[in-house]
């Protein structure tokens, strides 16, 4: 069910407008605003991407997401406009991550920007604590050892290619390559993917190419698992005991 009757006054009332004064941004009625607010129609489409334009909020998170259960922190800049990416936090308030099964990888790239896609991803919590948004991603073939093909990567939210540190390893989800996990050299405007494999040639994208940038974290190394093993369950139950591992190691 559409959102935007809500999310429309929402944002309104953050910009503390009146519905004449949004009426006049966006070009259109006072009345047609009305009508919106009150859910008597929806906007079309051509007045959907000029709220998106005004406010810099995608369209598919002012029709999919009550924006008003989520603050500044929750979007990030994709281009001229900010998406919906909430961080996932358990009882205790505790930053988890989200996990790109082998399943969900094969869509990650039409879906990592869908509000809904990303909520269907199962989370996960570290045996340590973990601040800012996480994702964990399968890792394939054997180009950056010591990880193996089907090693889980955790890696935290770059905002800015300007963060990105050479030398440092990343998993970078491309228009060109999918999702790929590598040494990164920037150049200007240009990123130098190597492996730590020296048999596999280094590679290069283009800044524009990259859609997002993770910071590799840690990674859990399950790829001695049979595939019926590979489940969230016995993913945790492996946190569970690094988490015992670490206690013991502090205690020391």
């Amino acid at each position: 069910m559409s959102k935007i009757s809500t999310n429309i006054r929402h944002l309104r009332t953050i910009k503390k407008w009146s519905q004449e004064q949004l009426a006049l941004k966006l070009d259109i009625s006072r009345a047609r605003i009305g009508s919106y607010e009150e859910e008597r129609c929806d906007p079309p489409i051509d007045v959907l991407i000029r709220i998106s334009n005004l406010f810099h909020i995608a369209v598919d998170a002012l029709i999919k997401a009550d924006l008003s259960k989520f603050n500044g922190d929750s979007f990030i800049k994709v281009g001229e406009n900010r998406i919906l990416f909430p961080i996932m936090v358990d009882r205790e308030n505790n930053d988890q991550v989200e996990v790109v099964t082998v399943r969900a990888s094969a869509g990650y790239l039409n879906g990592y920007a869908d509000p809904e896609y990303i909520g269907k991803l199962p989370i996960m919590s570290l045996p340590f604590r973990i601040i800012g948004k996480h994702r964990a991603f399968i890792i394939k073939g054997d180009s950056m050892p010591p990880l193996k093909d089907g090693c889980y990567v955790i890696g935290k939210y770059v905002e800015s290619l300007k963060s990105v540190r050479n030398g440092r390893t990343y998993v970078l989800i491309t228009k060109t390559d999918g999702v790929v996990y590598k040494r990164v050299m920037m150049e200007g405007n240009l990123l130098h993917l190597h492996s730590d494999n020296k048999s596999y040639d280094p590679f290069t994208v283009k800044a524009a190419d990259v859609l997002e940038v993770w910071e590799f974290v840690c990674n859990l190394n399950i790829s001695d698992k049979k595939e019926e093993e590979l489940n969230l369950d016995s993913i945790m139950t492996m946190l569970r005991s690094m988490r015992v591992e670490i206690e013991g190691i502090k205690k020391k």
